[in-house]
């Protein structure tokens, strides 16, 4: 019989980012640390930068998100980053969109296990007619983090904002020449003025960069 592996404990900026919801926070990173390495989500390099690598650095985009925001996480995988955002957000409206079945079936299980009423599941793809269905009219924001290049990812996610909304990506030090090197494939997407954002700057030694690109016609 393997031995539970010796997981790393939180580290302070959990608690602020987190609060009252800090439980829920472990609860998560201990399920990604086993189950989810075992089923290969996550890389056994990862297990021990789990926290700063991927759950902090998710929760932070918060930051740019009014209260009550319906948000749609496209491209969830293990539920990076809308897990951590709805643990640390449980204002927002949630639905994680994920198209492989063996991933959707575990973000369902993680959602259960957290008790995340705020949270829904949706297996397919950003681009599928059911899922443009299921989402109505439009979100207000949607997330994602190392999806696609950033043209082909405002094509598929500007399309579930509606007007007034934007996307809100998770990106590296390489958002700058994607956004040139994209800028007339987005503004085809029905893209504005894009935004590249530092967020987390109070609890993270590494903030998260994201761009966020409202939603305009």
């Amino acid at each position: 019989m393997s031995e539970t592996p010796e997981l790393a404990p939180a580290p302070a900026a959990a608690s602020a980012v987190f609060g009252e919801r800090l439980s829920l926070a472990e609860a998560y990173h201990r399920s990604l640390a086993t189950d989810g390495s075992t089923r290969g989500f996550i890389g056994p390099r990862e297990v021990e930068r789990l926290w700063d690598r991927h759950i902090l650095n998710c929760a932070v985009i918060g930051e740019v998100m009014d209260p009550g925001a319906v948000i749609a996480d496209v491209g969830s995988g293990a539920g990076l980053p809308g897990i951590p955002l709805a643990i640390a957000r449980p204002d927002l409206d949630i639905t994680l969109i994920e198209p492989l079945l063996k991933r959707s079936v575990y973000l369902g299980e993680v959602v259960d296990l957290l008790g995340l009423d705020n949270v829904t599941v949706i297996r397919g793809r950003a681009e599928d007619k059911a899922v443009r269905r299921a989402l109505g009219k439009g979100v207000d924001i949607v997330t994602s983090r190392a999806v696609a290049p950033l043209g082909k990812l405002a094509g598929w996610s500007l399309p579930l904002v509606k007007v007034g909304g934007a996307m809100v990506a998770m990106k590296g030090s390489s958002v700058i020449e994607e956004l040139e090197r994209d800028a007339a494939v987005i503004r085809r997407a029905g893209g504005g003025r894009a935004e590249i954002l530092s967020v987390g700057t109070t609890h993270l030694a590494e903030p998260t960069t994201v761009i966020r690109i409202p939603r305009v016609h």
